[in-house]
């Protein structure tokens, strides 16, 4: 396979990642518009509520992204059995650490009143919390035949049902937050159930689609469910839960530079989450890219074809940088505008525009380390990823926040400048481990070794 005809394949296979992806940015924006209209109370009460769950979600979702790898290793080397094993794994172990999640969330439940809270946006957090505590199954069951499904290369089926629900989630708000066409007024809880049904239908949708395309029979029919194997769900845990702890990593990282953004004053906070939202819409559409890596670099692996694995994940970084390039022109020269959209203060505005300069490094070394990360994970590669990831962003990051925020006085460009360094390192580190691994791997296949897939 040519560069040429490389860059295309991982262009196929990333726009419809990317295009899902950005949908779910923006219908948590469309929730927070819709919400906000209820007032402050509600607007805080879901903030928070979602501030306790993002966490164990995003573990769960890293959990779910480890379907992936041995899926495309299992395309890769022509074994259409082992992905028919890995699935029906994935659908056990994603379902059952989605109860248990669940679980761990009500049991938390009993002591959000000890996290320092109003009583009023306690109470009015409670029952919407209680509801979307509950999507997280119906989400992670989608994520498990959406990973599945892109295991196989096939990305565009899981962008239509996450756009389509993601529409549906946006009417349902409508009728349910509000009350239209008859529907009773439900409030905040309006949108936990909109969320919940959206997610149901994801689900149901996802896996009708798996189990009924005539390309898929050869790896859905004759399922043994009462049969079970220790080393499949091994596999899957050893590459799901490093990467739910990377998510975490990070998720938890700029959580705790937006509580140090707080510590400055409101306008500082406000910025920042003014850039921080800004900047995750080009995340999302990086993720895309990045899951095209994984695809790629898993499937040539199966195959043992390292050098075309090698260039197929270049030829992804090339497509990373460039994209995260136009993402930066675009916050350079939209530095005064793009954070009207959200505020009026001047002072707020001011220091949204310089701290979207920072961004414009802070994006290309984000964009790099997403992929990276993607690559490895295709490789199996995820203990030393995540110690990198771990010391990048919870000690470089946070550490040097601190310091050019508070120590050295530079308030939230400091804190900004943190987190750009902590991504710098992060992106270097993974670039280089990755460099390492295919590095060893070519030495093998020129040696005409045989290629380990761990599976």
């Amino acid at each position: 396979m040519t560069r040429k005809e490389h860059f295309r394949k991982n262009i196929s296979l990333a726009w419809p990642v990317m295009l899902g992806q950005i949908g779910h940015v923006m219908v948590g924006l469309a929730d927070s518009i819709m919400i906000g209209a209820l007032g402050t109370i509600p607007l805080a009460a879901g903030a928070f509520a979602n501030s306790v769950f993002v966490v164990p979600m995003v573990f769960g979702i890293g959990l779910a992204f480890g379907l992936t790898t041995p899926v495309a290793n299992a395309d890769g080397e022509n074994k259409p059995e082992k992905a028919r094993s890995f699935l029906k794994h994935g659908i056990y172990l994603n379902t059952a650490f989605a109860l248990l999640i669940f679980v761990l969330l009500l049991i938390l439940e009993q002591f959000l009143d000890v996290m320092g809270q109003e009583p009023e946006v306690l109470a009015t957090a409670k029952g919407y919390y209680q509801i979307i505590s509950f999507s997280l199954v119906p989400l992670l069951v989608f994520l498990t035949f959406k990973q599945f499904a892109e295991g196989l290369s096939d990305t565009r089926v899981a962008m239509l049902v996450s756009i389509g629900a993601n529409l549906l989630n946006i009417g349902l708000n409508y009728l349910l937050i509000y009350g239209n066409w008859g529907f009773p007024a439900l409030g905040l809880e309006g949108a936990g159930i909109a969320t919940l049904i959206a997610r149901i239908i994801m689900a149901v949708v996802m896996a009708i689609y798996v189990f009924r395309k005539p390309a898929f029979r050869i790896y859905t029919e004759g399922i043994k469910w009462a049969e079970t194997q220790w080393k499949h769900f091994k596999k899957l845990l050893d590459i799901g839960v490093p990467s739910g702890l990377q998510f975490i990593f990070e998720v938890s990282a700029f959580a705790l530079a937006a509580v140090m953004a707080g510590w400055i004053d409101a306008e500082s906070l406000a910025a920042h989450q003014i850039a921080i939202s800004l900047a995750s819409v080009s995340y999302m559409a990086a993720s895309g890219i990045g899951a095209a890596a994984n695809v790629r670099v898993s499937n040539q692996l199966g195959a043992g074809n390292i050098p075309a694995l090698r260039m197929a994940a270049h030829t992804n970084f090339v497509l990373m940088l460039g994209l995260m390039a136009v993402s930066g022109l675009v916050f350079y020269f939209g530095r005064d505008y793009l954070p009207t959209f959200y505020s009026e203060d001047p002072r707020v505005l001011n220091l949204a525009s310089k701290l979207l300069i920072v961004a414009v490094a802070f994006q290309l070394f984000d964009g790099m380390q997403v992929a990276v990360l993607a690559a490895l994970r295709g490789l199996s590669e995820t203990r030393i990823p995540t110690l990198i990831v771990l010391i990048s962003y919870w000690i470089i990051a946070l550490g040097s926040s601190y310091f050019f925020g508070f120590k050295l006085a530079y308030g939230a460009l400091g804190i900004w400048y943190g987190l750009a360094l902590g991504l710098i390192v992060a992106s270097c580190l993974l670039t280089w481990r990755f460099e390492v691994k295919t590095k060893q791997l070519l030495k093998l296949y020129h040696d005409g070794a045989s290629i380990p897939t761990k599976n």
